[in-house]
């Protein structure tokens, strides 16, 4: 397969070849977030807000904060924190001819 498995916005790429921090996705991508390793008291709110392991999320855009397409709501977290979520990028939908 060539070319990178995800979609990274930083041109050195993904420090791991199928995760990359949340912060570092490309506005635009649907990822599945693999690992989110805030604080405990903080990892409980991201979870709560839908935020979880395995939960599908979009990103919308990158600025001035992250906003995020999470169970049809759209969530805005800042940089520092998606620094915290890790993800793999989902496969594309096909598109029909």
């Amino acid at each position: 397969m060539n070319g990178p498995l995800y979609s990274c916005a930083d041109e050195n790429g993904c420090p791991q070849p199928r995760v990359c921090p949340l912060s570092r996705v490309i506005a635009g991508t649907a990822v599945r977030i693999k690992r989110v390793s805030a604080s405990p008291e903080m990892t409980h709110r991201l979870r709560e807000l839908g935020l979880a392991e395995e939960q599908s999320i979009k990103l919308l855009t990158r600025r001035p904060n992250l906003i995020c397409l999470v169970c049809n709501a759209r969530l805005a977290i800042s940089n520092e924190l998606a620094d915290t979520i890790l993800v793999e990028t989902l496969p594309s939908p096909a598109r029909k001819a």
